[in-house]
């Protein structure tokens, strides 16, 4: 059974579980795999090249090869983000599935929708089946549960054991991960399965749409739409509603006949134009008090994970308070809670609409043009307050002057990709973003998502405009030199803008929250500082021939984001790193 003369051989039909599987991904509106290869993907490898002599290429997803699984995954999410659409990531066994570690970790808590794919080692070995084992490695990789290395992220994870069923396997898995809340899933494939013969006839994708959105009880839009329309000072609080565009537009109506202010709190979306006059402004890691909650009579969060910091800025006690969430009760967090008289389960956009019209119905117009013009006064005064701020100091760059110069130089289409950290604040405040889908975050906490997330997002508009605002940590976690490579193989240009402050801020900020006369701030011993700058722009310059440069005058910023800009849409990548005050 050992020699290559007697080893059992490949599909009599030549249609393999590799090929079903491949279909099924492209049935299910999956245009691009983002692939890191291995001994586990023969069958998909062949299956692709036949593909190509037979002119078939569209019957599969466009394969994309990705140096780093990480930079796979975000470009994924990327895509996912910017289109609504899962897309797939195809990595090396139990190895390549750790890669994806830190990214898995933004799907799942953004609540972005991949299906992931990983080959099995052989689970033969003396040749019995097709594809058994012929490389050391193969041994080496067989772990006790490959699956369980996901586990704890995962929507749903499942194994392919047979060719017969694998489309219904791909396509219930990426209905799962297209169900609200959407969310990653992953898929394990063994060799000798992926490379035995399967029927061509298998389940239909259209019968494996996702969830529809679900509406809020009648009486429960009752009783949060008379609440708003009775309060004094109704506020509503939102991190994450302008995942959905159309609900946008949705909210500014409920808002406008409620009276209510809006207070954005970790936002990763364009939740609420930034320049209407019931918008109240973006709320972080703030370790102050806010009036405007504290303040607030009916508080209604719509859609957020972190509506406030408890020890620092949540309502008063009396005030009343309201959740309504697609993710309501928040399941995937062992410790989590909202004090709130209500919790409903929903779509954002339907909820919003079926208040509006309810609100509308009950509220004094006399009434709500008050409150709006107490929550223009407020707006105006915050952004007022803001605007000053976005001077240079002589030469020094800012980072509010920088935000407001990438303000000036893109228009209102350009989508904004943004992991700047402890400038996330900054960019919030000072971009001024208004329309919906113009701007991203990861969502979550592990970075190096966004330079690889422009690339898919590129690929999913290729006439759009893309701008990464980025800190100098996480433009490194974001393995620059894999991201480069794949922008200029796959056409797929954008800026990078690096806040260069010469480390990772965040880390020491936290420690000063909690240490804030410590030895560590005596002595300003982080162990965050990079005291040899890297060169940035250098390390995309030499992976991709992308243009670059390095600013540290105020008086050159605008120009060199002229250039850069420039260079990006003439089909180039981009970096520009700008030196901001050391941290």
């Amino acid at each position: 059974m050992g020699s290559d003369e007697t080893s059992p051989q490949t599909a009599a039909t030549g249609y393999t579980t590799s090929k079903a599987f491949l279909e099924a991904l492209a049935e299910g509106g999956v245009r691009y795999v983002f692939a890191n290869l291995g001994s586990d993907h023969p069958g998909i490898l062949e299956a692709y090249a036949q593909a190509r002599v037979e002119g078939r290429e569209h019957a599969f997803p466009e394969l994309v090869i990705c140096p780093h699984e990480s930079v796979a995954m975000a470009a994924a999410l990327g895509y996912a983000q910017v289109t609504g659409v899962p897309q797939a990531v195809m990595v090396h066994v139990e190895c390549g599935t750790q890669n994806i570690g830190g990214m898995l970790h933004n799907a799942a808590k953004g609540r972005i929708g991949v299906l992931m794919y990983a080959g099995a080692s052989p689970f033969t070995q003396e040749g019995e089946l097709f594809g058994s084992r012929n490389e050391f490695i193969q041994w080496i990789q067989d772990v006790h549960d490959q699956r369980g290395i996901v586990r704890g992220y995962t929507k749903y994870d499942n194994e392919i054991r047979t060719g017969a069923n694998v489309k219904q396997l791909v396509h219930r898995a990426l209905q799962i991960a297209r169900s609200a809340p959407a969310g990653p899933v992953y898929l394990v494939g063994p060799r000798e399965v992926m490379e035995s013969e399967a029927p061509t006839r298998q389940a239909d994708a259209a019968h494996f749409p996702p969830v529809a959105p679900a509406a809020l009880a009648p009486d429960v839009v009752d009783r949060v739409a008379s609440a708003l329309a009775e309060a004094r000072r109704p506020v509503v609080v939102t991190s994450y509603l302008g995942r959905d565009r159309e609900a946008v537009p949705a909210l500014v109506e409920l808002c406008e006949a409620a009276g209510a202010g809006v207070l954005e709190s970790v936002p990763s979306y364009v939740n609420f134009p930034a320049d209407h006059p019931l918008h109240w402004g973006f709320q972080w890691n703030d370790q102050h008090h806010n009036p405007l909650l504290e303040e607030a009579d009916v508080v209604l969060v719509l859609g957020s994970d972190v509506p406030w910091i408890p020890t620092k800025n949540r309502p008063n006690a009396e005030a009343r308070v309201f959740v309504v969430d697609e993710d309501p009760l928040k399941d995937q967090m062992p410790l989590w809670h909202v004090p709130a008289e209500l919790f409903a389960r929903a779509d954002l956009g339907t909820a919003v609409r079926q208040l509006h019209h309810r609100v509308a119905e009950l509220a004094d117009p006399a009434v709500v043009a008050r409150r709006r013009e107490l929550a223009a006064a407020e707006h105006e005064r915050l952004w007022a307050e803001r605007a000053r701020r976005e001077t240079p100091v002589g030469e020094t760059i800012t980072p509010e002057y920088l935000v407001a110069c990438v303000r000036d130089a893109i228009d209102d289409d350009t989508l904004v990709l943004t992991e700047a950290i402890t400038h996330y604040p900054t960019v919030s405040w000072h971009l001024h973003r208004t329309v919906p889908g113009s701007l991203l975050g990861s969502g979550a906490g592990s970075l190096g998502w966004a330079i690889g997330a422009a690339v898919g997002a590129k690929l999913a508009e290729p006439e759009r405009t893309v701008v990464s605002l980025v800190g100098d940590g996480s433009y490194l976690f974001g393995v620059p030199s894999s991201v480069f490579w794949m922008a200029r193989r796959y056409g797929a240009p954008s800026l990078t803008v690096v806040f260069d402050n010469k480390g990772w801020n965040a880390p020491k900020a936290s420690t000063l929250g909690v240490h804030p006369k410590g030895t560590a701030a005596q002595r300003d011993d982080f162990g965050v500082h990079f005291t040899d700058r890297p060169d940035l722009p250098g390390i995309a310059e030499a992976a991709g021939g992308a243009w670059g440069r390095t600013v540290e005058a105020a008086s050159e910023l605008k120009d060199a984001l002229a250039e850069a800009l420039a260079a990006v849409r003439a089909g180039r990548p981009a970096v520009l790193a700008v030196r901001v005050p050391e941290m």
